[in-house]
């Protein structure tokens, strides 16, 4: 398989993907292409938050393929990207594939207390957090099982995976340069 210079980070709901896409960028600097801030847009223009837009993907496989498929598309005219969507590793498999794993309690308190997440996610509680965060990855497991026979949680398709709970984005950081570099010279 050819390797092009293209990490896809994917991983638990709030394990750390768009702050270890901002380090890599500084790092290394490639470009980052976010799949979630456009599904976030589009929820947002149809007047719903992440969670009701969820329920709505359910309903229109095809508007999930156009989601999923725009970071293949603009994969195919750029190298020295960093590719932050949660099946960019299926949508491109040359790249060096991270997944991100965290504590769901963590996960819920990091959600919770996120000031960027309060216009496209709202909750009352840390709990409330913790639920819709399980309904959105089995919702999302479900439909992209269904949609493209893939499991985001099987390890056995990343070239690297790394729990966040306890560690800062700087030391995840280093770990990815670290694999990554090696990885393109195997």
């Amino acid at each position: 398989m050819n390797k092009r210079h293209i990490i896809t980070i994917a991983g638990d709901h709030a394990s750390g993907q768009g702050s270890l896409s901002n380090t890599l960028q500084r790092d290394l600097n490639y470009e980052i292409y976010r799949n979630g801030q456009y599904a976030r847009k589009l929820a947002k223009d149809m007047g719903m938050n992440i969670v009701e837009f969820q329920k709505y993907l359910d309903e229109h496989e095809e508007l999930d393929r156009q989601i999923e498929k725009s970071a293949s598309e603009y994969a195919k005219s750029h190298d020295n990207l960093i590719v932050d969507a949660k099946l960019g590793w299926f949508a491109i498999p040359d790249s060096f594939k991270v997944y991100l794993r965290v504590n769901i309690d963590v996960a819920a308190k990091r959600v919770f207390m996120d000031e960027k997440r309060k216009d496209s996610e709202q909750f009352n509680s840390i709990e409330e957090a913790k639920r819709q965060i399980l309904y959105r990855f089995n919702e999302e497991n479900n439909r992209w099982f269904k949609t493209y026979g893939v499991h985001r949680d099987d390890m056995s398709n990343y070239d690297l995976v790394i729990d966040t709970t306890d560690l800062t984005i700087e030391e995840v950081n280093t770990i990815v340069l670290n694999a990554y570099k090696k990885w393109l010279n195997e």
